[in-house]
């Protein structure tokens, strides 16, 4: 086992079986079943407070603050928020269920943000009237509804503007979000980000406290951070000089990268942290102006490697392939229903035995599905024990995030539970659905 795919507590028994916050995994499942997500509680705070410390050490020896906002899309529930809370982390959502999600957990709502390219009338209306610390808009069109909807209220509506920098930097071309022919956020070479700012300084009812971008996801390039501050310092410094109005708050988005695979490279938040307020330092230099305050948004590399995804194996078959040799095919009880990223994004997974250790010859292998599409699989490329059988666990790291929140009930599946684990006790935090959910939702003929 690569320590770097697994939580902080993972340890492999003398039996052979998987521990997780003191637990065996073997427990976990006959308690919970399976498929089952489980958060090691341990691990995800201590990232939170790694990503909250040294950003505050990195920024304040600049003389400024830097605020943590976990990213919630990436996994969200009451605890987690409860966690953040503790943490002195904030968060950000992107809809009505995110906000309300994290005002159930407690999180006062000055230190949520409000993001989304198409925000509806009523999520924006709640925003205002539980007065949440920040709504990012996202185009013209919000800056008048949220106008009009600020003065309906007699409220005033805090903003920052998204703005795409033209910074290319992530993965995937779906999780890259800064380049100009996408649907986020308003075109700094066009002119359209300075437009945003004049608008909304302008506008009745809103109050303009900065300037936010997000440039992608599964970022590794300082230099991406770098290029990104400083357009967003100099487009500040430009609306500065011509507004006579400094923006207080620049944030700076997230999307560092986590390890998938035992070969993949993380980005290191003490390294990250120094680097990107160095980077900082020296673009304010250039642009001038005073410092502000400055946001950043870690999520996946809070939850991501905070969690695993145990499964029961099923079928197993081997396979013939067109160069030669063979694939070890096996299928497990879950499949594109709890992990979308593979079929999604072509990302990459490994997986281990959970509940033993094997003697036999390792053979390659592809962990897939139980669902009607040939795309539906788990792990593409992973060396199994050549025995693996029906019945066996298996267990695959770093998918703390965007496993529950991106999961549906294709073929009617029943969507896992979400287990949080710590000091030997497991705790629900999500429960697993059942077929009476699904039968709730179908309106039967009359």
């Amino acid at each position: 086992m690569v320590a770097s795919v697994w939580s902080q507590t993972v340890a492999r028994a003398d039996d052979g079986a998987l521990r997780v916050g003191g637990i065996d995994v073997r427990e976990l499942a006959s308690e919970y079943g399976t498929p089952l997500y489980v958060v090691d509680e341990v691990d995800f705070r201590a990232r939170a407070a790694s990503f909250r410390d040294n950003f505050a050490a990195a920024f304040g020896r600049h003389g400024t603050t830097c605020h943590v906002y976990y990213a919630s899309k990436a996994l969200l529930t009451s605890q987690v928020t409860r966690w953040m809370l503790d943490e002195h982390v904030n968060i950000d959502v992107a809809s009505l269920g995110e906000l309300e999600i994290a005002l159930r957990g407690g999180m006062p709502a000055d230190r949520i943000t409000l993001h989304g390219n198409n925000k509806a009338d009523d999520e924006l209306r709640r925003a205002l009237e539980v007065g949440v610390g920040h709504i990012v808009v996202d185009s013209f069109t919000e800056i008048n509804v949220l106008s009009a909807l600020a003065q309906e209220l007699g409220t005033t509506a805090p903003v920052l503007v998204r703005v795409t920098t033209g910074v290319h930097a992530g993965g995937h071309e779906y999780i890259a979000t800064s380049h100009e022919d996408q649907k986020f956020g308003l075109s700094l070479a066009t002119g359209a980000a300075r437009d945003a700012l004049v608008a909304a300084h302008a506008a009745p009812g809103l109050d303009l406290r900065g300037i936010h971008t997000h440039i992608g996801s599964q970022i590794l390039s300082i230099e991406a951070f770098r290029e990104s501050a400083e357009r967003m310092l100099r487009l500040r410094a430009d609306f500065a000089a011509e507004s006579e109005f400094e923006v207080p708050v620049v944030d700076l988005g997230g999307g560092y990268a986590i390890a998938y695979t035992p070969d993949a490279e993380a980005l290191d938040p003490a390294r990250a942290a120094i680097e990107i307020a160095d980077a900082v330092a020296s673009a304010l230099e250039a642009a001038g102006g005073s410092w502000p305050v400055f946001g950043i948004e870690p999520g996946r590399a809070i939850a991501g490697p905070a969690g695993m995804t145990l499964y029961t194996v099923g079928v197993v078959k081997h396979v013939s392939l067109d160069e030669g040799g063979e694939r070890q095919y096996v299928a497990v009880d879950g499949g594109m229903s709890d992990n979308m990223r593979t079929i999604t994004y072509q990302a990459d997974y490994t997986a281990t035995l959970a509940a033993r250790v094997s003697d036999a010859k390792s053979a390659l292998s592809r962990v897939v599905g139980k669902h009607c599409e040939s795309g539906d699989v788990v792990v593409r490329d992973v060396d199994l024990p050549s025995d693996v059988a029906r019945g066996d666990l298996l267990a695959v790291p770093a998918t703390g995030a965007y496993g529950r929140v991106m999961s549906s009930n294709y073929n009617s599946a029943l969507r896992p539970a979400v287990v949080a684990v710590r000091d030997g006790a497991s705790r629900l935090m999500v429960r697993r659905d059942t077929i009476a959910d699904l039968l709730n939702l179908d309106v039967p003929p009359a």
